[in-house]
């Protein structure tokens, strides 16, 4: 892995994961997002071939959160997998895509509106932060640093509903300027309702009426 941006006494620190990094670390990675969605043990062997395939898919990238090893303990010592992030170029062959390009036209959007959103879109897919690491904006570091330089007109993503959008993670992306695409949306198979959110890139320009 390969630190960027960060400072030599910063815990933990943000590493970018190439492909095969992610690969090998892909059950730490898993072992986070269960327990950063409360979700059952056992639930990572579902996700696992899904998360494989993503890494297949064009214009994916990853980036990671770890806290350095300590030498001074153990001889064999690793560097420990805290947060993890990802995503890649939405694109219409996609399942994602296609249940976001119902959705809308269910809701009415015109097609050239739908276009204008999904077009030219980076999917933001995962982004969690294990409990123990929460509280010190360790998803917003690792958020701009997976949509630095992108190159898509836009970023997307969902999210399930929360009463007064009152957890972590709808506070991070009311910060950095995500807004509503799609509220209340049901994706096939899942009886939670989700939101689907939005914002122009790159992150410094302002978000435009059409997204």
């Amino acid at each position: 892995m390969r630190p960027v941006d960060t400072n030599a006494d910063q815990i933990p620190l943000v590493v970018e994961l190439s492909a095969a990094e992610f690969r090998d670390r892909l059950q730490e990675a898993l072992a986070i997002y269960v327990a950063a969605m409360g979700y059952p043990r056992g639930t990572e062997y579902h996700r696992a071939p899904m998360w494989t395939e993503h890494v297949q898919r064009s214009g994916w990238c990853g980036v990671g959160a770890v806290v350095p090893a300590d030498p001074s303990t153990e001889s064999d010592a690793v560097d420990r997998l805290v947060a993890v992030a990802y995503g890649y170029r939405g694109a219409p062959e996609q399942w994602w895509h296609q249940q976001v390009r119902t959705g809308l036209r269910h809701t009415g959007w015109t097609l050239d509106r739908i276009d204008t959103i999904l077009d030219d879109y980076f999917e933001l897919t995962e982004l969690h932060v294990h409990p123990d690491a929460q509280g010190h904006r360790l998803g917003e570091t690792l958020l701009l640093r997976l949509l630095d330089r992108r190159p898509e007109r836009g970023v997307l993503l969902s999210t399930p509903e929360v009463a007064d959008e009152d957890n972590r993670a709808w506070r991070l992306y009311r910060r950095l300027g995500f807004t509503d695409v799609l509220r209340h949306f049901r994706f096939a198979g899942d009886n939670r309702p989700f939101a689907v959110l939005g914002r122009n890139l790159p992150l410094g320009r302002s978000l435009s009426a059409g997204l």
